[in-house]
């Protein structure tokens, strides 16, 4: 992978989120790692792409979410528009978990 976030603290935060187990340790972990305003904007942003897969119209995604369209479209562009599909990768992967 060839990310410009890429270095050695990154790798740690990201193997810190790989050890926990259970969404309670995501939650004890996350409260402690973020405010509770950049928590809510990952979470907003990550319920605004599984709305753009779904061919939901950026009115529709504000209404609901109260996501700026400035946000939508940053959203979009990542989804679609960016070779890196990480918001691809985690939502295919919860629909599998989904359907089991």
């Amino acid at each position: 992978m060839n990310s410009k976030l890429k270095n050695s603290d990154t790798d740690f935060l990201f193997k810190a989120i790989l050890s926990l187990e259970n969404e309670e340790e995501c939650y004890r972990f996350f409260e402690d790692l973020c405010t509770s305003p950049e928590l809510k904007a990952m979470s907003q942003r990550l319920v605004v792409a599984k709305m753009l897969t779904e061919k939901k119209v950026y009115s529709e995604i504000v209404k609901e979410t109260g996501a700026s369209t400035a946000t939508i479209s940053r959203v979009k562009r990542a989804l679609f528009d960016n070779d890196t599909y990480g918001y691809t990768l985690v939502l295919d992967k919860i629909a599998k978990e989904k359907n089991k």
